[in-house]
């Protein structure tokens, strides 16, 4: 079942898509990281990730950015692999993992290490890609969106109807 819930925020009237239980994350944002090392994730993403999230690496050096609970159930899958497929994935993605708590201005911490394996020096740019939320460094981001043409897309989507 789909549920499209609107919300209004600060004036702002935002679409949040609802698929069964689970929400669905869309759009792009680009922000710079302060001297602190933080970045702001953006409040149409906040409010769905909670009062803290994980950020941990993604494939192909981006950050995957998930809620608590998703979390939780990530851990437990790669948890229940077997030993040595278990460890070779704990170690990847746990052991550079951070709770990220936003302030009130939705910024939070970036970790050195973090930022290095994605490439991010000061441009990020925040995805929404369904069932998660990315952080790339933009530079990163700009080639991976650009690398597959339309008709690359076309053939991707054979099977796929809306």
């Amino acid at each position: 079942m789909t549920e499209i819930v609107t919300r209004c925020h600060t004036g702002v009237k935002l679409i949040i898509i609802r698929q069964g239980s689970g929400i669905v994350f869309f759009g792009t944002y680009r922000h710079n990281l302060d001297p602190k090392n933080r970045i702001i994730m953006p409040a149409k993403f906040r409010e769905e990730l909670g009062s803290s999230f994980f950020v941990t690496k993604g494939i192909g050096d981006c950050l995957w950015v998930m809620p608590a609970d998703k979390w939780e159930a990530f851990v437990n899958q790669i948890s229940s692999r077997p030993a040595p497929e278990a460890n070779a994935l704990q170690h990847y993605f746990f052991a550079g993992a951070d709770e990220a708590i936003p302030n009130a201005q939705g910024r939070f911490v970036l970790s050195e290490e973090l930022r290095a394996f994605a490439g991010i020096e000061k441009e990020v740019t925040i995805v929404g890609t369904g069932k998660q939320v990315e952080i790339w460094s933009s530079d990163n981001w700009d080639k991976v969106s650009k690398a597959a043409s339309q008709q690359d897309i076309a053939q991707l989507m054979t099977n796929i109807t809306f």
